[in-house]
């Protein structure tokens, strides 16, 4: 949090803020600060930092406080005041510490102190925010005060499920049969064996060079989510909505994709009813597609947020199409920085509102220097962060765009080269790129709308 900060350069209240408020602050930055002098052990229970505290002499003291714990030392009115130094007076001497050392009659209730810092920290920070957006009323500031929002929410949040619920959830577990999978059905036995669905909270990177099929088998796993009965978000960043429903289209009633190109032209009979109960059932999914060339992260989350509060209890799914296209607000120094930004707080999100986001992905041109042109993690655009933030990365693999002669160009290979919870390896899908299909060799589970 510190890089949304800067110290205060008095000890008055800011403008603008109601002096109750202010003294309430102060009144509880004193209480704390007066626990850890009665029980200095109580210092390393804390989770403030300095700058949490709205005076500025109350940051220099609990500073002190920090090193003397930092440095294993105890904590007292000598320690504290030999650790100040010269700036015992900038303070108000050590009249005020001796003040502050008997402030607090008892450490019963520094945990309700700590979280009232804490709160009057944050709307601190917010207010300050929002009038840097209303003095210029710029888009940059805009951004500054969702981002200042953002890190805010969890600051200070306790976690609220104790060791006995985790061990109950546990338990409870050894006698409940909950079937293979614990997660989102992917429609693909294959997959569903190695990652028992998609778990919510999961960012699932799916990378590959142009022409893989990458966004084919993401629409796929998107309409098998929806033919059991879920919810899907798609953030296409690079194709028409009407181009996406076209290939959904395509795979559900296998017509070749290059029909609907004109399909008053092409198809025939068969085609025209297949495609039309097709419609039917496409019209019932809850689908979005979202199709906007420029998508910042804060209109995703807005969309996944609006999602989530309408479908509380359905099983639901984004796909992101994809990260290198997503607009990047802000100055970094490197676009790794900038790509940093954007995987992790995809990931935030998807904890937040506990839902698997399958993030696309481009790889490097390194992958064509190689003889074998079977891609790796390193691979990567800007792979760091990507590798880091990642739950699991999958990468596409098609032969046939190399060897177009091979007796098994129809096969995707899909290597699962990282599973935070579970194990890795390498499934190959059948690949009907005519129709944008996939067929499950393991299960001969069939990408379609018949289900």
């Amino acid at each position: 949090m510190n890089e949304i900060f800067n110290y205060q350069e008095g000890n008055l209240p800011l403008a603008g803020y109601p002096n109750q408020f202010q003294d309430e602050a102060i009144d509880a930055e004193n209480m704390v600060i007066g626990a850890v002098f009665l029980v200095p052990e109580t210092v390393y229970e804390l989770i403030l930092e300095p700058y949490h505290f709205s005076q500025k002499r109350n940051q220099i003291i609990f500073q002190a406080m920090i090193d003397l714990r930092q440095e294993s030392r105890g904590i007292d009115m000598v320690t504290v005041v030999n650790k100040l130094g010269s700036q015992i007076e900038h303070i108000g001497g050590v009249s005020y510490l001796t003040n502050l050392s008997v402030s607090c009659p008892t450490t019963v209730h520094l945990e309700e102190y700590q979280q009232l810092v804490l709160e009057q920290y944050k709307l601190r920070e917010l207010k300050r925010a929002a009038a840097g957006f209303l003095n210029y009323g710029r888009m940059r500031e805009a951004e500054s005060f969702y981002q200042t929002f953002i890190k805010l929410q969890e600051l200070g949040i306790t976690q609220k499920e104790t060791k006995e619920d985790v061990l109950l959830e546990i338990f409870n577990e050894m006698f409940e049969d909950h079937g293979d999978l614990n997660g989102i059905d992917t429609g693909f036995e294959s997959l569903n064996r190695m990652t028992s669905g998609w778990s919510n909270g999961d960012l699932i990177v799916l990378a590959g060079r142009p022409s893989m099929g990458k966004t084919a088998f993401a629409l796929a796993l998107a309409m098998n989510c929806c033919l059991k009965g879920g919810v899907v978000d798609v953030f296409s960043l690079e194709m028409t909505k009407k181009q996406l429903v076209k290939r959904l289209l395509s795979c559900m009633t296998r017509v070749d994709g290059s029909k609907w190109k004109n399909p008053y032209k092409f198809f025939s009979e068969e085609d025209q009813e297949k495609s039309n109960s097709a419609l039917g059932i496409y019209h019932k999914w809850n689908l979005q597609i979202h199709d906007e060339s420029r998508k910042m992260i804060s209109e995703i989350r807005a969309q996944i947020q609006k999602t989530r509060r309408e479908f509380p209890n359905e099983d639901y799914l984004v796909v992101i199409d994809y990260l290198q296209m997503i607009t990047v607000l802000g100055k970094f120094d490197r676009h790794d920085l900038a790509i940093a930004s954007i995987t992790k707080e995809l990931k935030q999100i998807a904890r937040q509102y506990q839902v698997p986001i399958i993030l696309l992905s481009q790889l490097s041109r390194g992958v064509e220097q190689r003889m074998d042109k079977r891609p790796k993690m390193s691979d990567l655009r800007d792979s760091g962060s990507i590798e880091q933030d990642a739950d699991i990365i999958m990468l596409l693999y098609r032969d046939e765009y190399y060897n177009k002669e091979a007796s098994d160009n129809k096969f995707i290979e899909i290597d699962l080269a990282k599973h935070r919870n579970g194990p890795v390896g390498s499934f190959r899908l059948l690949f009907e790129k005519e129709f944008g299909a996939f067929v499950d060799v393991l299960g001969m589970q069939e990408c379609n709308g018949e289900a």
